[in-house]
């Protein structure tokens, strides 16, 4: 049962992760958007209602949290690097 705990919480990360990464490109390409084109181009105003939409909110501040929460793996990817990062590995000298 514990294994099947540690599965499942480890797949639920991954959706985390993979849902963050999509939040950020997200909020990447609008942010481009926006430097290229000024304030008409900021796409997720536009589809949700305008700067001060609360919808539009929600997905400025989802943004924010998704990089707050990318943060801890970019840490881990310094201290172990990239590859062990991704793979959730503890230990630099895991084997295969």
């Amino acid at each position: 049962m514990q294994y099947l705990n540690r599965v499942n919480g480890n797949l639920n990360m991954k959706w985390l992760n993979i849902v963050t990464l999509l939040l950020l490109i997200v909020g990447g390409v609008n942010w481009g958007l926006v430097a290229m084109g000024g304030h008409e181009m900021d796409l997720v105003a536009n589809l949700f209602g305008g700067d001060d939409a609360a919808l539009a909110k929600v997905v400025y501040g989802l943004v924010g949290l998704s990089a707050l929460w990318q943060i801890m793996p970019w840490v881990k990817s310094l201290s172990v690097g990239e590859h062990h990062a991704e793979a959730g590995h503890r230990d630099l000298h895991t084997t295969r």
